[in-house]
């Protein structure tokens, strides 16, 4: 199983995009269960993702509405993810630079 390091960056993004909820939840719960040992069997999966070097993974999320980019270690069996936003959003950042939002450590779920 794929361990999701900085969970916390979930329950940030659901807070600040509700209504991305249901389907990021769901993507998460998901992707928890999955064991990958590359890209190609990750995109057997999920054949929207596409990776985009640095093993950064972009996901659509909620068909195309929302993206999710997830650094993966296929090795470690562990991600993290970095960045979510909607299509519109994540046409101005540089997908392979962008880096995590080191605030939402510090976010508390209400």
């Amino acid at each position: 199983m794929v361990n999701i390091i900085v969970k916390r960056a979930i329950l940030y993004y659901v807070a600040k995009y509700p209504k991305a909820t249901t389907a990021l939840l769901t993507w998460y719960n998901e992707f928890l269960k999955q064991e990958f040992s590359n890209f190609n069997e990750l995109k057997a999966v999920y054949g929207s993702a596409s990776i985009v070097g640095n093993n950064r993974v972009v996901f659509n999320i909620k068909g195309n509405d929302y993206r999710l980019i997830v650094s993966v270690n296929f090795k470690q069996l562990a991600a993290y993810v970095i960045w979510f936003g909607t299509h519109k959003e994540y046409d101005k950042i540089n997908v392979e630079t962008i880096e995590f939002d080191t605030k939402i450590l510090n976010y508390k779920a209400k």
